[in-house]
């Protein structure tokens, strides 16, 4: 591959994370607006992706029966399909459990921002990953303070997409202006 099309290639692929930047931040922003619409959105989507998860547990486990894993992956997918079914059958016990899982993701996700911000610290951007981090570590200890209220998951959600898309937008545009400057 020649260098010029190596840098169109990646013109390209930075004009696309604006673009997928600018769509987190929209999206952040829906969410932020309509929480219980988001909040029920999470918990319908995150049962259906179990529920075809469990089903595709079961036809892995059929197709490779004489392999001798028929009985675990026929536990796993049955257990995936039941929970999936729980969460679309139960959607304000979902969605409560799901908060709590949230805050959890959220003080991971908090941890890893700020470790990549700090490897990343001498570069332009950093300061965004840094942000990020913070807002999504105060978006965890809300959880844990108000985890019980119906409103929780689409905010915070809209929250967390809405940072992550600003500072996936400030990478981006640091990442257009070396693209920009190389040869």
């Amino acid at each position: 591959m020649n260098t010029t099309s190596t840098a169109t290639l990646a013109k390209r692929a930075v004009e696309w994370s604006v673009v997928l930047s600018i769509a987190m931040i929209l999206a952040g922003i829906v969410a932020i607006f309509i929480p219980a619409v988001a909040g029920i959105t999470v918990t319908v989507l995150a049962g259906w992706l179990l529920i075809f998860s469990g089903i595709a547990h079961l036809v892995f486990g059929w197709e490779r029966r004489t392999t001798g894993v028929l009985p675990w992956e026929l536990l796993l997918g049955i257990l995936y399909i039941v929970i999936g079914c729980y969460l679309l059958f139960h959607i304000s016990a979902a969605l409560a459990a799901l908060t709590v899982i949230l805050g959890i993701y959220l003080l991971a996700e908090a941890i890893l921002e700020f470790l990549l911000s700090y490897r990343l610290y001498p570069l332009p951007g950093w300061g965004g990953l840094a942000i990020d981090g913070l807002v999504t570590l105060v978006l965890a200890l809300l959880i844990w303070r108000t985890w019980s209220a119906s409103w929780v998951i689409g905010v915070l959600i809209g929250v967390s997409i809405l940072f992550s898309g600003i500072s996936r937008l400030m990478l981006s545009l640091a990442a257009r202006r070396v693209v920009a400057n190389a040869p």
